[in-house]
Parts: C-alpha cells; structure tokens; sequence
C-alpha cells in the first residue's frame, strides 16, 4: 500500500475510533473507564486513553478529579442541543410554519405530543391586524383542543382508552366532555385527517389541526392554523383543509416519515 494511503486509512481508522469512543460514553450515563471502553470497541486501553485526551481537551468529554471515569462534556451537550433544535419538531416546522402561514392568512401553529398534552412549540402570527393564536409553552388538552383530538384520533388505542377514561374537563360549554361522542370525533378525524375545535378551547376561537408522524410512524405532535371562528369555520372549506395536511405530510417527511400517511 502507498505511503500516503496507508497514512489515509490509518487517518480514517482514527476518526472511526473518536466517533465510537463518542458513542459509547454518551450511551453510558454514569461514565465510563478506560478499560471498558477498550474492552468494547477491541483496542488497547493506551490508545482509547489518547484518543480521550484529544476529546478532553476539545470539552467533548470530561473526568471527574476523584474518577477514572469519563462523562460527555459541554460542547458534546452543546452540540446535541444544536442538532436538536436544527433537525427535531422545531426545526422541521420553521419554513413550513411560514408557508401556512403565507398560503392562508391565518396564524400558524406547531405542537409537540407529551404525556400530559399537546406542547405548543412554534407559532407564525396570521395577517390580521389583530393578534389571533397560542402562546409557545402553553400545553393543550387532548379533548378540548383541535391539536389534542388530531394527536389521539392517530395514537394507539390504549393511548386513545387513556384519553377517553381521563378527566374531561369542560373548558366551555362546546367542549366535548361525554366519552362516547368524543370517540365518535375520533373516529371521523381518522377518516378526514383534520380535526377542529370551535370554542371548545376557548370561546370564539377554532383550530384546524392535522398529525406530524416521525420516522416510526409514530404521532409526534400537529400542525395547524388558528384564528377567530368568524375567519376560521367549524367546518373549514377544502382550500383550507388541503393546505393543513399539506403541511402535515410536509414536516412527516422531514421528521423521518416514509411511505403514506394513514390520512387524505
């Protein structure tokens, strides 16, 4: 092998092992030593020991004064924050959220799933002079919220029994609180791929809202348009619902999603 092939396949064998060495001590959450990493990835403790003082010193991993063990460090953290924000929920949203927003007029809005509701993570203000729409942080329910309601219709059944058995608490006097007909909602949000809620959140106001699915095929989380129900109708026109979906399969794709959406 020439000299400098040989210098580049030694170069490459490098990097591979910085990248494993990464690996294993992100993936271990109380740290790991020396000898276990070179146990792992089959190489000789002196060698993994170099490659972590270049790591070390460049703050993507860290050893703690009283410890053998290594940790991953600020930039390793700083990094994953970068990737996150870049290529998670928010990210793939941001242009698409503006497009909505655009296309219709009305206020754009991203949610996240979680346990306890729809996280609101990313908002566009609409074009109306007055501000119409939901504050990033605030957490939506999944019965009285057109985010909530498109979340579930897609979610497993035992998330959906979760839903329909939990507190339905009535926001107003629209809001669905009887199990049956919710599910019944349900049911037709899964065959048009759009739910709303017209003052069931709060009175005169409306969503309409589609599923984001990631790479799983997973619900993880919605996006939709917000305005008052005199601007936005119970029963959106198909400019309207055509654009949300749009959206929908949009971020899906972004988010990891491959294949068709079980929804328009």
């Amino acid at each position: 092998m020439p000299e400098d092939d040989k210098k580049m396949a030694e170069g490459l064998q490098s990097v591979i092992l910085t990248m494993q060495i990464v690996d294993q001590v992100a993936r271990t959450g109380k740290g790991v030593g020396v000898t276990s990493l070179a146990t792992a990835l089959g190489t000789s403790k002196s060698r993994i020991h170099r490659h972590l003082q270049t790591l070390v010193q460049q703050g993507y991993v860290f050893q703690h004064e009283d410890s053998e063990r290594y940790e991953i460090g600020h930039q390793l953290v700083s990094l994953g924050q970068a990737v996150l924000d870049n290529s998670g929920l928010i990210g793939s949203t941001r242009d698409s959220l503006l497009a909505l927003r655009d296309r219709l007029g009305h206020s754009a809005v991203a949610s996240q799933l979680t346990p306890d509701g729809m996280l609101v993570i990313a908002t566009v203000p609409g074009r109306s002079p007055i501000e119409i729409g939901v504050r990033v942080g605030s957490l939506l329910s999944f019965h009285g919220s057109a985010q909530g309601k498109a979340a579930t219709a897609f979610s497993s059944e035992a998330f959906q029994r979760r839903v329909l058995t939990g507190d339905l608490t009535a926001f107003t006097e629209h809001t669905i609180t009887d199990p049956a007909k919710l599910s019944a909602e349900l049911d037709e949000i899964r065959r048009r791929g759009w739910a709303t809620a017209p003052n069931q959140a709060a009175l005169g106001l409306n969503t309409l809202a589609s599923p984001i699915l990631d790479g799983s095929g997973a619900v993880c989380g919605t996006v939709g348009i917000v305005d008052l129900t005199q601007s936005l109708a119970a029963e959106p026109g198909p400019e309207h619902t055509a654009a949300v979906m749009e959206t929908a399969r949009r971020i899906s794709v972004l988010m990891g999603h491959s294949g068709p959406l079980p929804f328009g």
